[in-house]
């Protein structure tokens, strides 16, 4: 699974990344050393331009979406915080995610993911700590994080034309971990890289198998794991302290 992760670039930065030609410059989000789930996070993403059909040439966003997908038939946005992560292998099944995998694909800008390692006793207690790895590529360039979008109608808010209304979330697609990713947790992020970014944010591009073959490479196998400081392991720690390397925890 993946549930914390960096995002410090600025957006003046990702538009630049990732040729977005959407953005308000009233839309801000601080820097994050540790995002958690419901918090929110850049997303970009394609649209067609309000008042057009949805086959109108589309825009690309950044935006910032809350963590956690709501699906729309969600009886209240509570569900969310239970659905930050969708498996690469039955995401097009689930029910919470097959709409979204077809029309409303999205990329989460990381610098990078914390996992934690589970470091048994050797003293035969049966006790075990987990240390936690910041995951990150080896070059320093931001991870094109796969996602999905979706809409949350408030039924507390009555105007359809009032922003309260409407919720947008969004959640992380994981895979089967690789590389210094595997020696630390069997589960990861899956990061597109920048030649499949046009066909997967693309709402036009909606055949299953094509959208499938492009999430079979993830981050290309060029990432680097350090240990970090156990205050990563909570949400009111931040800072980029958090990301200096440490001794492993040792054995008790």
């Amino acid at each position: 699974m993946c549930g914390r992760f960096v995002s410090t670039r600025s957006a003046q930065d990702l538009v630049k990344t990732f040729r977005v030609t959407d953005w308000r410059g009233t839309d801000a989000l601080p820097p994050n050393w540790n995002v958690a789930p419901t918090d929110d996070v850049w997303a970009v993403l394609e649209r067609a331009p309000r008042g057009q059909d949805a086959g109108a040439p589309g825009r690309r966003e950044l935006r910032p979406l809350r963590w956690g997908l709501v699906p729309s038939w969600a009886k209240d946005a509570s569900t969310g915080a239970r659905m930050i992560n969708a498996r690469v292998e039955t995401l097009h099944e689930k029910p919470a995610f097959r709409r979204a995998f077809v029309a409303r694909r999205c990329l989460l800008p990381a610098d990078g993911f914390y996992e934690w390692q589970r470091q048994d006793s050797d003293h035969g207690t049966g006790g075990a700590r987990k240390q936690p790895y910041f995951i990150h590529p080896e070059d320093g360039r931001v991870m094109a994080l796969a996602g999905l979008y979706e809409y949350w109608r408030d039924p507390a808010v009555e105007p359809d034309d009032d922003p309260a209304a409407w919720l947008m979330t969004c959640t992380i697609i994981t895979t089967d971990a690789t590389d210094a990713a595997g020696r630390v947790h069997p589960r990861m992020p899956l990061a597109l890289g920048p030649d499949h970014y046009d066909a997967w944010l693309d709402p036009a591009h909606r055949d299953l198998d094509g959208l499938r073959a492009l999430l079979t490479r993830p981050a290309d196998g060029h990432l680097a794991a350090r240990p970090v400081s156990t205050a990563v392991n909570s949400v009111r720690n931040n800072g980029p302290q958090l990301l200096e390397e440490v001794r492993p925890l040792p054995l008790e």
